[in-house]
């Protein structure tokens, strides 16, 4: 259901302290919550709710703690610790008396993101409408920009063939478990020590017996992948639900070490792709190429985004520029007239007319 929406008494509390009698009122923080048009990011955000259920968490603490993260480089664990501690993290979430606990669980930040989907931009335009009506952001400022691709590393572990044969028994299982499928063998005690000592082997220069527990982990997935399939068949509710974790098994098992083409390298996360950069310390990195368009002078405020922009498949830099051009436009309701690449973009596939020059 559609959160209350945030409302302040402006009364006082005999045993407790108003925040805005407390704090700086001319604080950064406190300016920057006063310019946000909070009423607006609300109604854009409820129709992404259904009219049943309880009242989801208010919009303005939510965002407010998103906004925040981002400012200042945190995580969730730390935005969530030190929001308990900082009287500005609280006020600029919309509460009106300090709290000693954190009314709410990490974890909804998690949900919120993936409630949103798209809607991020939504943060990102509040933000340069903001900067705009401050005189940090010049609207020459928006002419020229810099465009580059970068990495967003994904959180799954390096992934070896064991510790992705195990991480698909791991899976399988726990989703088994979930939908009440009761499997013949789970395996996941054998699983566990095969990936182990896989490792130790490998690490060993003892090949022979590295590829012997491959081989192991392999037969298992088989099996498990086909006592599944036996499980379910006939019922369309659990081969839906079972379609893509056993596709993304079938192919963990049957992928080589070497092999050219796609790949799979992670069983929860199929988004993943191996991207080299040519790094010495690093040269191949696993997660998502991202577009990042920025000012290319700095503003009064200093750099500002003005667009970001995931883009699955690692796709060629220069192919991706019409396709980040437009939005950014949209975004800044700005034509951008001089575009700074670098040498990844060569033969670029822009639209005629889309960028005046090229730096």
């Amino acid at each position: 259901m559609r959160p209350k929406k945030h409302s302040s008494t402006g009364a006082g509390d005999l045993f407790r302290a108003r925040l805005d009698q407390i704090i700086n009122m001319r604080h950064e923080l406190v300016q920057l919550a006063e310019r946000l048009d909070w009423d607006w990011l609300d109604c854009e955000i409820a129709p992404l709710y259904s009219d049943k259920g309880r009242p989801g968490i208010e919009t303005r603490f939510v965002i407010g703690l998103l906004l925040l993260k981002h400012i200042f480089a945190l995580s969730d664990e730390q935005v969530c610790e030190r929001w308990v501690c900082d009287p500005y993290f609280q006020h600029f979430t919309g509460e009106e008396f300090f709290q000693h606990a954190f009314p709410h669980e990490r974890s909804d930040l998690t949900h919120w993101r993936k409630r949103l989907g798209g809607k991020l931009e939504l943060l990102l335009a509040e933000s340069l409408r903001v900067a705009h009506a401050a005189g940090a952001l010049r609207t020459h400022d928006l002419k020229r920009v810099t465009v580059d691709t970068t990495v967003q590393p994904k959180a799954i572990a390096f992934p070896t063939d064991a510790k992705l044969l195990y991480a698909a028994i791991r899976g399988l299982t726990r989703l088994a478990r979930k939908y009440g499928v009761r499997l013949r063998q789970s395996y996941q005690r054998i699983a566990k020590r095969a990936a182990m000592m896989a490792g130790r082997y490998a690490h060993a220069k003892q090949f022979k017996r590295h590829h012997r527990e491959l081989r192991l982990l392999r037969s298992r997935l088989g099996r498990l992948i086909r006592d599944i399939g036996r499980k379910i068949a006939g019922q369309p509710a659990l081969e839906e639900a079972f379609a893509s974790p056993l596709s993304r098994a079938r192919q963990i098992r049957a992928q080589q070490q070497r092999q050219r083409g796609w790949k799979l390298y992670s069983f929860h996360a199929p988004e993943v792709e191996c991207i080299g950069k040519g790094k010495a310390r690093a040269p191949y990195e696993f997660g998502v190429k991202a577009s990042i368009v920025t000012t290319n002078a700095r503003a009064p405020g200093g750099q500002f985004v003005l667009h970001a922009k995931a883009l699955p498949g690692n796709p060629y830099d220069g192919h991706t520029l019409a396709a980040v051009i437009e939005p950014t436009e949209k975004l800044t309701g700005c034509a951008v007239e001089r575009g700074y690449l670098d040498k990844g973009y060569r033969g670029h596939r822009a639209a005629k007319g889309a960028i005046q020059e090229i730096g």
